[in-house]
């Protein structure tokens, strides 16, 4: 009878084991399968229950290998998804998409590939990755995507970033725009500023991440000023440097309580309010 309990209880322990085994990695667990280390921004960024990630990031933050991971534990734990990556050159995409592969690589023997290219990556699953550059012409076939990552997202048009988000209602997926400031305009200086509770957003400057040694960041400064200093690694959004008025100047200037001039159309066709 003892006996027999004790091998019941070791059938359900397996049967545990076996279920805790299968169950679905988060992202972060993916990354720690793989051996990669993240910073604590990293990780909240990955787990971060909103759809949408903006991520303004210093060079060598990490941007590339946390948006990597989540491009991939898509393609990896949902059969049948579609994840894009789009930068403003193909180069850009193409880099992103082999960090994702060479991640792949470790896991390549438990997840089948159909195919395998430059600019793609499709999985017996039926799971597909496609890097494209940042035009209307190059997007416009795909819809229902799972996962959109937005490289430099700051040089992306306000006319892509618009034909892109149909893209996500039907299939409900989730977009990450990563980059370093651009000035204050665009549709991503709009959305980190001022786009509400839907995003998750991360600053990370480049004295948050303890690989950049304080000392080179000093020497850096010096070399190549301020206002690039700030943009590059402080990630402050900073006017650019051909504006002939401050954006903080232009916008105290703006007033609803002024009122209409009546300024005279051409033509004839009356006064314009």
């Amino acid at each position: 009878m003892v006996a027999t309990m004790i091998d019941a209880i070791g059938i359900v322990a397996v049967r545990h084991r076996h279920r805790r085994s299968s169950a679905v990695p988060t992202p972060v667990e993916l990354a720690e399968r793989l051996g990669i280390e993240l910073d604590q921004w990293q990780r909240d960024a990955l787990m971060a229950p909103q759809s949408g990630k903006l991520l303004l990031a210093s060079r060598q933050a990490g941007k590339s290998t946390t948006a990597s991971i989540d491009v991939l534990h898509t393609a990896l734990y949902k059969p049948g998804s579609l994840s894009l990556i789009l930068s403003p050159s193909e180069r850009q995409s193409k880099r992103l998409l082999r960090t994702v592969r060479k991640h792949y690589a470790k896991l390549a023997d438990e997840f089948p590939v159909r195919t395998m290219g430059q600019l793609s990556i499709e999985l017996e699953s039926g799971s597909e990755i496609h890097a494209l550059p940042g035009s209307e012409e190059t997007i416009r076939g795909f819809s229902a995507v799972n996962k959109l990552v937005i490289d430099e997202a700051s040089l992306v048009e306000d006319d892509l970033y618009q034909s892109v988000r149909p893209m996500l209602a039907v299939s409900g997926g989730e977009m990450t725009a990563m980059t370093t400031p651009r000035g204050k305009r665009g549709w991503f200086y709009r959305e980190y500023t001022d786009g509400g509770a839907d995003w998750h957003r991360a600053r990370v400057t480049a004295y948050d991440i303890p690989r950049i040694s304080r000392a080179w960041l000093n020497a850096e400064r010096k070399k190549i000023g301020e206002w690039w200093f700030s943009q590059e690694y402080l990630c402050e959004f900073v006017d650019t440097d051909d504006q002939l008025y401050p954006t903080d100047l232009v916008d105290a200037a703006e007033s609803d309580d002024v009122a209409s001039f009546g300024i005279p159309m051409l033509g004839g066709g009356g006064w314009a309010s």
